[in-house]
């Protein structure tokens, strides 16, 4: 469920109309739901009440908006980090350095002070490498660093191939079965405190089967390093549940998520980890754009060319990912076309063959579930600058993330005196 609705022939975000939004800060511009960002949290923690010890930590690379994040950390969550930028996002927005874990397979030594420094609750090493050189830059400065191993279990997660973590030809994790020798070695290092494992194969699963292979996995050996006489106390599951795109598209729910990891992790006595994203922030969002024009085609469906392009919105260019795509204002009648944006790319194309609302030039339309992986992956292709980004809380809104203007793009450019 998300605040998206019509009302009275027009879509609205909770109780205020769309087309007050385009008329305030024009298009395209990211809108989100204060209101479903906060359901969905409450959703996923009810989901996991059940379980004994918990830690929720938003993946934040999924949407790092600070006015989201500062609704993440409203509700109780922690942060789930891959940069160092990430990392002065979370803090920025409040959350605790004792809720923040720190993912990804190339933190730099850099990354590693701002997380020692931030007195961050877990790195999860990446590989043995990685440990080495956080417990040596630990021990210099006199700190020991918590951390978990990250295992990858080679399980296929049956989701997009760019978007999958665990399998064996993926970059993250150690394999499994080196995983215990390398939490062995690493143990023993004195600037390193080894609690506990942790796994995440991928984004956007649409099946619960693939955790549970990967749950199962990490199950065995965390009995296999508490056999060879380890501490674990820690088990970070990661995230990875999907949300629907299409209308009509089911996914396990986070009440069924729960249940599958109380009844696969319920006995590990350790404190369960989550980094939930995308299924928190992904309906929580719309991308408003604005008909440009509708060009008729001589080969079938007619172009319909909008002003929101792939360098705003790039997971259909990136992923072939399809978004709902609605009129704001629908006049009950439909057509057949292609979603074009006005980049020099044939890929800036959202959609071909598309039955659709009938629109026309200067009519308002949106892309649906862009709350995740939509601004932050934005870029200023073909000198188009940033898109806007607004938070809608009841019938009242604010901007929370300016426009970028190309010009303001160039001013940070510099000819050099040897040019002139």
């Amino acid at each position: 469920m998300d605040h998206f609705e019509l009302r009275n022939g027009v879509m609205h975000a909770e109780d205020l109309p769309l087309t007050a939004i385009a008329d305030a800060v024009g298009t395209p511009v990211y809108v989100y739901s204060r209101a479903t960002l906060e359901r969905h949290a409450r959703a996923f923690k009810a989901g996991l009440a059940h379980l004994p010890r918990t830690h929720i930590a938003f993946a934040i690379k999924a949407n790092p908006n600070l006015a989201v994040l500062k609704v993440m950390q409203r509700e109780g969550l922690g942060a789930d980090v891959v940069s160092g930028g990430e990392l002065a996002r979370a803090l920025a927005a409040g959350m605790a350095g004792h809720d923040i874990v720190f993912s990804g397979v190339g933190k730099t030594a850099l990354e590693m002070v701002q997380g020692l420094d931030a007195g961050i609750g877990q790195f999860n090493i990446e590989s043995e490498e990685e440990g080495l050189e956080l417990a040596a830059i630990a021990a210099v400065r006199g700190q020991v660093a918590s951390c978990a191993l990250r295992v990858n279990p080679d399980v296929d997660a049956r989701t997009h191939e760019k978007i999958s973590t665990g399998k064996a030809e993926n970059k993250f994790g150690v394999p499994i079965d080196r995983a215990a020798g390398i939490y062995a070695r690493l143990a023993a290092q004195p600037g390193l405190d080894m609690r506990g494992v942790a796994v995440h194969i991928g984004s956007q699963l649409q099946q619960l089967q693939p955790l549970e292979d990967a749950f199962v996995k990490l199950g065995e050996l965390i009995a296999e390093l508490r056999a060879n006489g380890q501490s674990v106390t820690h088990a970070d599951l990661g995230g990875g549940l999907g949300v629907p795109y299409k209308a009509g598209e089911v996914f396990p729910s986070p009440a069924e998520y729960g249940a599958m990891v109380g009844r696969v992790c319920g006995k590990w006595d350790t404190t369960l980890m989550f980094e939930p994203g995308r299924v928190i922030c992904g309906n929580a969002g719309v991308l408003l754009t604005r008909v440009i024009r509708v060009k008729r085609s001589s080969n079938g469906a007619p172009f319909v060319v909008v002003d929101a392009a792939m360098n705003d919105l790039a997971r259909p260019a990136m992923y072939g990912a399809w978004h709902d795509f609605d009129a704001v204002q629908p006049s009950g009648t439909r057509m057949l076309a292609n979603i074009v944006g006005p980049i020099c790319e044939t890929g800036d194309t959202f959609a071909m063959g598309r039955d659709i609302d009938a629109l026309e030039a200067g009519d308002l339309a949106v892309f649906r579930t862009a709350g995740a992986y939509g601004a932050t992956m934005a870029s200023s292709y073909n000198s188009r600058g940033f898109v806007c980004e607004v938070m809608v809380d009841g019938s009242k809104f604010a901007i929370v993330a300016d426009r970028i203007l190309p010009e303001a793009i160039t001013a940070a450019e510099r000819v050099p005196d040897w040019l002139e």
